[in-house]
């Protein structure tokens, strides 16, 4: 078992080298524009999960995961090189939903800012409304 600061360390780690590997070194282009988000290492270091955003959000989704399957071997091998561990965790690739999910909560509080302002009618106000005036 690992302390929970050497995993601290060691995911930070896999994390920076695998965006150094992915933005210099793969060169399928299917992983082109693909982010790490995070890497979680488990205490026996022997699964290291890796999520993985881009900015075309979910559109890219299954093609950025299958090239980075296509590519497991070549970031292991250039990971256990770079990165000395006594033993290196079987890499598993994620979507990592969080930059969607982080647009929608600011669209909801920019509409609820809107729903705030003096002055400024709520959608629920707007659709009385025109309920009002269909009768």
């Amino acid at each position: 078992m690992v302390s929970q600061l050497r995993l601290r360390r060691i995911n930070e780690r896999l994390k920076e080298e695998l965006a150094v590997l992915l933005l210099y070194e793969v060169a399928d282009p299917r992983v082109r524009g693909a982010s790490v988000t995070d890497v979680r290492v488990d205490r026996e270091l022997a699964y290291a999960d890796v999520f993985v955003s881009a900015v075309e959000g979910p559109a890219r989704k299954d093609e950025i995961l299958a090239g980075l399957e296509h590519a497991r071997g070549f970031l292991s091998r250039e990971l256990a090189r770079r990165v000395e561990l006594r033993q290196f965790p079987r890499l598993r690739f994620h979507w990592d939903p969080t930059p969607e999910r982080a647009e929608r909560i600011e669209a909801l509080l920019k509409q609820i800012r809107a729903e705030r302002e003096p002055g400024g009618a709520s959608p629920a106000d707007e659709a009385s409304e025109d309920a009002s005036a269909n009768c």
